[in-house]
């Protein structure tokens, strides 16, 4: 038994001699000092261990047998932690042997897709504003944790959903009776420009004309939104997998490639769809997801969990929405609830021309959308250029003026009592795919595309043709929204006004009873509510806004089904944590 290993090259003791340096006597001294060495060790143990058995009794040489083979196989003893290094489950199959049946995939290393900007979760006080003294908010300070994502660092341009729309004008031609209400339902409503005592300059230019490329796009309602983002998801993936090699670069060249439902989707791409495979680079797509395994049918099993290159978009929640406009990297100060500086105060340029001067795109007072004529006019009557003014300290363009923008959560005049104080969303709706009698999937066609209906009678396509059909399993959007079936008190609820009040806004006033207290009383009229499950959140001031609603803090509400000339929107991704290490408190 060796315990000390060594390698002697003689080609090198040669070249060595050949330079006149003669080693080979040395060296082999060396070897047998080591030789000597290693008997002695080895000598040495073997006396150590047998004076150590003749002591021990029969069940302590049990006992020390079974220890040392706990110790072997990893059953006992401490770690440091870390994280997850080298992996072997329980079946006895290291991750993504070839001779395997299940295959995590290739770790990959996050990155931001182009426009998007990197927020590191962490808790904040949401909610918090300074304007209202009889602290009637009905967004109540709360603390926060918000996991980490990525959000757009500008609001969606016009250039952005023209893209959108000219796709779905060649893939689904209007001029196809099965088609015609795609791309007419995802046209941002130009009209609401039309106003009954000013010039309706934008009518016709804002969203077609070259000079606002970069401006954002208004006119899109939160359910149109919602489909951008959707195919966003798509093209992304489609743009990486492209990259990557794994489908064919001149995939548009081919026009049946992009006709109606033969157009990709990633619900085609993950489920082997038929149609997909002849562009599709099978070696390519292992080597990306480290899939080390030849068996074909294997593959396509293992292919839907590692399939996405791009992470899902959507629109931001509230919370994430107003954590990334506070940019606190740098400003921890919103987190006092005493002493909170209104952000509108951080808006004013520091040094140079622009000190003391408001850099944000807002209505600064009646009569005054741009700023007095001569002097710091800002030439944003209306919207601007989404990078005219600057960032906040993530990077982040916009998100206190210009324009206001949607998020994902349904509106309600309250937080809820008991909410989740972790990624705090309402609207969680739980989605499955529709299976077939024979356990596929189902796929849309051109017979069953299902369409919401906007605001101004339009349509709006639910789903496009090549995708998998879903159905609604739960909706949640109702979870303790303060009425009486959600309350946790029902039981002791009267139906009466008196005794349950919260979406008929009741008038309100306070007296002083004879014993000095103070008393809140509320009227007992029947009262009817604008709040439903199609109500949502919009968040940051516009164009045509006072300083009051440029905090980050404040929230509104409108209808999912309609668009306005002063809301847009920006789009969010999942992300995970930017490192394993941790930041000292």
């Amino acid at each position: 038994m060796k315990f000390l290993n060594y390698k002697i090259n003689e080609n090198f003791i040669i070249k060595l001699q050949d330079n006149k340096i003669n080693l080979l006597s040395f060296f082999k001294k060396i070897k047998s000092l080591l030789d000597l060495l290693n008997n002695l060790f080895f000598l040495c143990t073997l006396k150590i261990f047998i004076s150590t058995m003749k002591k021990l009794k029969l069940f302590s040489l049990i006992a020390l047998s079974s220890t040392l083979a706990l110790t072997s196989c990893g059953g006992s003893g401490t770690s440091k932690g870390g994280g997850t290094k080298k992996f072997v489950s329980k079946t006895g199959w290291k991750p993504n042997e070839k001779q395997g049946w299940f295959f995590a995939g290739k770790q990959q290393k996050q990155k931001g897709w182009p426009g998007m900007v990197y927020v590191e979760g962490g808790t904040f006080t949401m909610g918090l504003v300074k304007d209202d003294v009889m602290h009637d908010w009905n967004n109540s300070p709360r603390r926060m944790q918000v996991s980490s994502f990525f959000i757009g660092e500008t609001e969606i341009t016009n250039y952005e959903y023209r893209e959108y729309l000219t796709w779905l004008k060649y893939v689904f031609p209007p001029s196809d009776p099965s088609f015609k209400e795609i791309y007419n339902g995802a046209l941002p409503d130009t009209l609401l420009w039309d106003n009954k005592l000013s010039r309706n300059d934008y009518n016709e230019t804002y969203f077609r004309s070259p000079e606002f490329d970069y401006y954002p796009v208004v006119g899109v309602s939160w359910l149109q939104a919602n489909r951008y983002c959707e195919w966003l998801t798509d093209r992304a993936n489609e743009k990486a997998l492209m990259q990557a090699g794994i489908i064919a670069k001149d995939l548009y060249i081919n026009e049946s490639n992009n006709q109606g439902g033969t157009a990709f989707n990633m619900d085609k791409f993950k489920s082997n769809d038929p149609e997909m495979q002849g562009y599709i680079n099978e070696q390519r797509l292992q080597q990306r997801t480290g899939l080390k395994t030849t068996n074909q049918r294997l593959l396509a099993a293992n292919r839907a969990p590692s399939a996405a290159m791009v992470q899902k978009f959507r629109l931001p929640t509230e919370v994430e929405w107003e954590y990334a406009a506070l940019g606190m990297a740098k400003n921890r100060e919103y987190n006092q609830y005493i002493g909170k500086k209104p952000q509108i105060e951080r808006l004013r340029g520091s040094k140079g021309r622009d000190k003391g001067m408001y850099m944000e795109n807002f209505k600064m007072g009646t009569g005054d959308y741009s700023g007095i004529a001569g002097w710091k006019n800002d030439g944003s009557a209306r919207t601007s250029d989404v990078r005219q003014y600057p960032s906040n300290d993530l990077g982040i363009y916009g998100m206190y003026g210009n324009v206001a923008e949607w998020t994902a959560d349904v509106y309600r005049p309250i937080i809820d009592e008991d909410f989740s104080d972790f990624n705090y969303y309402r609207g969680n709706m739980p989605q499955a795919i529709v299976r077939n009698g024979d356990g596929t999937y189902k796929m849309v066609d051109d017979s069953n595309i299902q369409y919401d209906t906007l605001a101004d009678g339009r349509l709006v396509y639910k789903n496009l043709p090549g995708q998998y059909e879903r159905q609604t399993i739960a909706d949640y959007r109702n979870f303790r929204d303060g009425d009486k079936q959600s309350s946790l008190d029902y039981f002791r609820a009267g139906d009466s006004a008196t005794s349950y009040n919260m979406y008929n806004a009741p008038q309100k006033r306070f007296i002083v009873d004879a014993n000095g207290k103070v008393v809140l009383q509320k009227d007992t009229k029947d009262r009817t509510s604008a709040m439903s499950n199609d109500i949502r959140v919009v968040k940051g001031g516009s164009w045509q806004d006072t300083a009051y609603w440029l905090d980050p803090g404040q929230r509104r509400y409108k209808n999912q089904g309609t668009a306005y000339g002063w809301i847009g929107f920006r789009v969010a991704q999942d992300a995970r944590a930017s490192d394993k290490g941790r930041t000292r408190r």
